[in-house]
Formats: C-alpha cells, sequence, structure tokens
C-alpha cells in the first residue's frame, strides 16, 4: 500500500497539471486584451491614488483617459509636466494639457441685502431652492459653503466679507467646488479658458469692468494693489491687456466714466493705479513670466504692428500658436509710436514693452508692405492658417478747402509721425500755426509743435471747449502750455502769400444748433462772419481712414467687402471678415478709435481665429455685453460714501517740459496708489462696499 502522504502529493500534483492545462486553453479561447497606453498612462500618474479626480485611484482615473472621460489633466496632484506625458501618451494636442484653476467670480463689495430670512437646512443648494437665494442679487454667491466642504484639499476658505476665498497655491483644479456651487459663480478653467472669457450678461462684474474695451478685471487689480501683491495686479492686467505700460499712459480711461464713487464722490483714477504697477515691475530689474500654453504648431500671420496686431499675437502666442507679424516700419507699435507723441509715451517705455510680448516667441517681418512685398492670398499660400489685419488708419482726411496744397499745409497723422521718423532732425515749423480739430490727434499736434519752436498755435475747432472729444486731460495741460483756442470756427481757406506759402486761414463763425446724430450740437455757420486768422502753417487733424492702396493688387480683392469709410467689414462679435481665414480689428475695421478698443479687439479676434484653426465652431456668446451694460449695475445713488480726495496726476512743470520731448506725466507715489485704491468701493455686480476707507 503507498504511502498516504505520496499519493497526496501526487493527487495534488495531478490536479494542479489539470488547472494549468485549463486556464491554458481557456486563456487562448478567452483572451481579454487590454490598451497598453492605460498602463503607460498610470505609469506617469503621481501615484497617489487619492481620488481626489472622481476616481477610484490612478488605475481607474488611466483607464477614464485612455477611453476619452476624463482629460490628460485628470490627476489633481501632479503638476504640468505630468499632464503633458499623459497628452503624449495618448497622442493629443497638448493644449489640452493646461492645468485647471478654480475662481470664485463674486469677490466685489459687501454681501447683498436680504430679501427674507431663511432658518431652514444652511446648505447653499437648500437656499437656492427658495428663489434663488435670500440675497438680493441674482447671480451672487449664496455664502454657506457647500464650495469648501467639496474641497478635499483645504483650497478654499471662507472670507470675512462671506463669500468663498480660493487660495491659488492649494488649489488643484479638481472642480468639485463648480459642481458644489448651485449659483455658477465658481468656476474651474485653464489659462487659455481664462483668456478668452469674454462679459456675459449673467456674470459677476462691476460697471468699470463692463466699460472697459479691454474688459480687465479692474476691481480685482486694485485689490491686489491695496493688498501690496502688485505682481498679481500685473498679472491679473495682462490676462486682458498686454500693453499695460502704454495704456497707464495713454488710455481716457472710460472705465472712470462709469466708476460707482463718481456718482456721489470723484471716480477712482482707476488708469493712475494701473500704470503704478505697470512701470513698478519695468522698474524693478525683472520681467514677469507670462505663461504660455504649450505648442500647437499652428502659424498665424498678423498684417500691422500697431496695438491691435500686437494683441492679437501676445493673446495666440499665450494660446500656444505661433504668430508672425508683418510690419511696414522699421519698429513696432504702430500708432502708440507713430502717432502718439514721446512726451505722452516714450519710445524706451514702448520698446520694452514690446520686447516682453515678442520674447515669448513671436516672429517679425520688419519693412514689409501689403500689396509690395507680399499679399492676402500669399500668406494663405505660404501655409499660414489664418490672417489678421490690423493696419490701423493713417490716411488722414483733408479739409477740402481752397489753399490745401500751399507750402505749410500738412495733415495731422503725417505731420506726428514725421516727427517720430526722424526723432534727432529739427523738424522746420512755421512761426505762428493752426491746427483743425477737437481730437487727440489736434491736441497732440499742437502740444508737439510748441516743443519743436513754434512761437504761437492755436486750436481752430467749429464747436466749443464742451464738444470737444480729446480726453480732458490733455486739453487742460494744453492750456497750461499756452494754446490759443479759437471755438466755434469752421474754415473756409487757406490763404497764399503770393508765392505758395500759407499766410492765413479764413474761417467762418459758427453758433450751435440742435444736436446731431452723435449727440453734440450741430454748428451752423454765421453768414458773412468770415474771419482771419494770421498764420504761417496749417495742420489738418480732423480724422483719419484706412488707407487701402494695397487692395489694387490683392487677387482676392472681390471677396473682400469693405463699408464705405474703406474699413474692412466684419462681424463685431467675431471679428470675421469675408474671407473665411481673415480676421480683423482694431482702426482698420473700426475707424479712429481709442488704443485700448484696438487691444480688446485684437484679444476678441484672437478667440475667433483660435476656434478656426483649431476646428471648433467659431461663436461669440448668446450672452455677450460687447459693450453693453448690465441695467441693474447702473445705479443713480451710491448712499454710505464719504469724500475723500482723488489723487491728482503728478506732472512735470511747464517751464521743465515745454522745450523738449521728455515726459510730462509722472508715476504716482505707493502711499498714493495705496490711498487710491482704498477708494475703490470694491463693486462687484449690485453689492459695493459703502465706503471701508471711510470707516
Amino acid at each position: 500500500m503507498a504511502d498516504p502522504v505520496t499519493v497526496s502529493v501526487l493527487a495534488l500534483m495531478g490536479i494542479g497539471a489539470t488547472c494549468g492545462t485549463v486556464l491554458s486553453l481557456a486563456s487562448k479561447i478567452f483572451y481579454v486584451w487590454e490598451d497598453p497606453r492605460i498602463a503607460e498612462v498610470e505609469y506617469v500618474l503621481a501615484g497617489a491614488n487619492c481620488g481626489g479626480c472622481g476616481y477610484a485611484g490612478c488605475s481607474a482615473a488611466a483607464v477614464g483617459v485612455v477611453n476619452g472621460q476624463a482629460p490628460p489633466s485628470v490627476c489633481v496632484v501632479a503638476g504640468p509636466e505630468t499632464t503633458i506625458q499623459v497628452a503624449e501618451v495618448m497622442g493629443v494636442d497638448p493644449g489640452s494639457a493646461e492645468p485647471l484653476l478654480s475662481a470664485n467670480e463674486c469677490a466685489g463689495g459687501f454681501r447683498a441685502e436680504n430679501k427674507f430670512l431663511y432658518d431652514g437646512v444652511k446648505t447653499c443648494a437648500a437656499l437656492s431652492a427658495m428663489y434663488g437665494g435670500q440675497r438680493v442679487c441674482t447671480i451672487g454667491c449664496i455664502g454657506s459653503g457647500d464650495c469648501i466642504a467639496s474641497c478635499q484639499f483645504d483650497a478654499i476658505h471662507m472670507g470675512p466679507n462671506g463669500f468663498p476665498v480660493v487660495d491659488e497655491i492649494k488649489c488643484v483644479g479638481c472642480g468639485a467646488c463648480e459642481k458644489a456651487c448651485p449659483k455658477g459663480v465658481i468656476h474651474v478653467r485653464t489659462m487659455s479658458e481664462r483668456l478668452l472669457h469674454f462679459n456675459q450678461s449673467d456674470d459677476a462684474l462691476a460697471p468699470c469692468q463692463q466699460t472697459c474695451p479691454a474688459e480687465i478685471d479692474i476691481q480685482r487689480y486694485i485689490a491686489q494693489i491695496r493688498e501690496g501683491d502688485y505682481e498679481g495686479a500685473v498679472h491679473t492686467i495682462r490676462e486682458r491687456n498686454p500693453l499695460l505700460l502704454s495704456c497707464g499712459r495713454v488710455c481716457p480711461h472710460p472705465c472712470e466714466d462709469k466708476c460707482r464713487r463718481g456718482i456721489e464722490d470723484e471716480p477712482v483714477s482707476i488708469n493712475q493705479l494701473k500704470r503704478f504697477v505697470a512701470d513698478y515691475e519695468m522698474n524693478s530689474g525683472k520681467r514677469l513670466p507670462i505663461a504660455c500654453a504649450p505648442d500647437t504648431g499652428k502659424r498665424v500671420a498678423i498684417i500691422g504692428g500697431g496695438p491691435a496686431g500686437v494683441s492679437c499675437a501676445y493673446f495666440l502666442r499665450r494660446l500656444g500658436h505661433h504668430p508672425t507679424i508683418y510690419e511696414a516700419m522699421s519698429k513696432l507699435g504702430g500708432i502708440t509710436r507713430y502717432g502718439i507723441p514721446e512726451y505722452r509715451l516714450p519710445d524706451a517705455v514702448l520698446d520694452w514693452e514690446i520686447e516682453g510680448i515678442l520674447n515669448l516667441g513671436i516672429d517679425v517681418h520688419y519693412n514689409t508692405w501689403l500689396g509690395e512685398d507680399f499679399t492676402i492670398q500669399s500668406l494663405h499660400e505660404e501655409g499660414y492658417e489664418a490672417i489678421f489685419m490690423g493696419i490701423g488708419a493713417w490716411k488722414d482726411y483733408t479739409l477740402g478747402i481752397e489753399g490745401e496744397d500751399l507750402n505749410g499745409v500738412t495733415q495731422g497723422i503725417k505731420f506726428l509721425s514725421t516727427v517720430a521718423n526722424h526723432p534727432e532732425k529739427k523738424i522746420p515749423v512755421g512761426k505762428r500755426a493752426a491746427v483743425v480739430g477737437g481730437g487727440n490727434s489736434a491736441i497732440d499736434c499742437v502740444r508737439t509743435l510748441l516743443r519743436l519752436g513754434c512761437e504761437e498755435v492755436y486750436i481752430v475747432y467749429r464747436r466749443t471747449r464742451k464738444e470737444m472729444p480729446a480726453n480732458e486731460v490733455e486739453i487742460v495741460a494744453s492750456e497750461h502750455e499756452g494754446i490759443k483756442f479759437q471755438f466755434l470756427a469752421a474754415p473756409t481757406r487757406v490763404l497764399d502769400d503770393g508765392q505758395g506759402n500759407v499766410k492765413g486761414l479764413e474761417y467762418l463763425q459758427m453758433e450751435l444748433g440742435e444736436p446731431d446724430a452723435s449727440g453734440r450740437r450741430r454748428p451752423v455757420p454765421i453768414e458773412g462772419s468770415e474771419t482771419v486768422l494770421d498764420v504761417d502753417m496749417v495742420i489738418s487733424a480732423i480724422s483719419q481712414q484706412p488707407d487701402i492702396g494695397f487692395m489694387e493688387k490683392e487677387p482676392e480683392r472681390e471677396k473682400v467687402e469693405l463699408t464705405r469709410w474703406n474699413t474692412f467689414d466684419n462681424d463685431p462679435e467675431i471679428l470675421r471678415c469675408s474671407l473665411p481665414y481673415l480676421f480683423t480689428g482694431g482702426d482698420v475695421a473700426t475707424g479712429p478709435a481709442l488704443v485700448v478698443d484696438a487691444i480688446g479687439s485684437g484679444r476678441r479676434a484672437a478667440r475667433s481665429i483660435h476656434q478656426y484653426i483649431t476646428g471648433e465652431e467659431i461663436q461669440g456668446s448668446p450672452k455677450s455685453l460687447l459693450k453693453r451694460h448690465i441695467p441693474e449695475s447702473l445705479f443713480k445713488t451710491v448712499p454710505g460714501v464719504v469724500a475723500s480726495k482723488r489723487t491728482p496726476m503728478p506732472e512735470l512743470e511747464v517751464a521743465e517740459r515745454i522745450d523738449s520731448m521728455v515726459e510730462v506725466d509722472l508715476v504716482i507715489s505707493e502711499d498714493d496708489a495705496k490711498h487710491e485704491s482704498n477708494r475703490c468701493l470694491k463693486c462687484c455686480r449690485i453689492c459695493y462696499d459703502k465706503d471701508d476707507y471711510a470707516a
């Protein structure tokens, strides 16, 4: 009889062999294939198995990525390098690899008043079910902290004014807070999504931000200045406006017209605060880093290196694309360089600002003329997937009167650009000059004439000072410098001295009649009131239009729709022209407008171009404000405001500035910036601080 132990061992070996054979056969019949990318993705993930991404662990998250149910940025504890590695494994556009970041839009002013009292469960979800919440504001944060409870990373806390504050350092962009918020005021977005977001009617926006053509988050950057976070303020501005140094000097700040403090007191000096932090960076000895999305390889041609073109190129580069600027002049800047005198915007400042933008990786072809060196069609044939037209409006209007061909007659932009192009030369001017017009170009001309040695300079304007469209501060500065104003005067002819030179400007005296389409009273001539102004130089500075002579050599000119003002016709929301790959913005699309308008249009065009070259539907938003205002945000009165002196603009004395192009307006001090930032009422849509500074 065999040993029982031996029998048992042999039996177990037989069972094992049988199982092995069965399993071997089963593996052939019931073969289960696993996508090898799952293991690759799981390998590059953090391995924390924390569940913060919403999946049970890293293995499940890897399966989600491979199945297309999760983005490459699924891991909330790893950095952008991991996200890019996941994108490479999946072979997807690395642009989708940008990290997400949470932000609470409802952050302005003390909380809105209550419309009823609520004693139920203190959660945002429960409160929202009751008429949208107990507060008067229809879109604002409820403040019970559902988002705080949802965050596993301690990245949100309740701020002192009863709304959540996001800690950007701790935030991993998992999206839990966005899902928990029933009011939609917390958004988790990538950098690209933030750059491409435009004002909407359901956003939490202060009136100043609604008014700003560049849509800068003004309330936020003022709050950052108040807290001493100057670098943060620069980043906030730069998210919407890459030319903050330039705008801090030349923007007429329409935002201040809608400042709530201005209803009861003087508006906050918003533009001086912008310039303060812009100059802070320039004078700090370092450049703050500007983040860009991973490269997409998409190429875009930018025609014109003025504020619209530079802005469009800047935002396209930050979105990961490759813009190339084609510029007719030897330097970039457009109207900011060749139409705005150095005493307002020094070349060195503009050079520093543009250098920082080009450092992002933007190529430029200088001294390259549209219609001579290239055409729109030739750029498209070179492989550019889209083209932005931003050539500005450089063709001066003439007065259309007798004697405009005399020696001593010129036009505003022609005169200013001649001075800018030859800073080393003394441009000859007359002893007594008249500049016709009432806008910023006219003011720039008269103040430049003084600095070039003209002894007596006149502004000749057919309306009164009240109707002048020029910036008030520029008008006041020209008055201080001794400019003479001839109001209610419409030129009729330039007088000849008999040798082909100017010897005078004849004008008709006017009186104001009924308002015209612009809302200003129409000037009406007084018969028989001809008067002669004794001058030997006349400059017409009444407006400009785009010079579209290049279209004669454009093979596709029949496909490009133009307006009767020689501007490129486009859709005002998406800025696309009649050619599907051609987009346009700035003065060539609108006619002469503000620098900040051109900057805003550059970003808007960049969004549409981004959509076009990435295969998305080109669209704006059905809720787009597009320079409109949210009616409920426009208050008539603002109770609780205590008068507080607005910080005056520091400037050089007239005697120190009148003989050179040295910069006139100076930057405010840090103490003044603190004072001015504290004057801000921290407005949001309907909320505002009833005067924290006064308290």
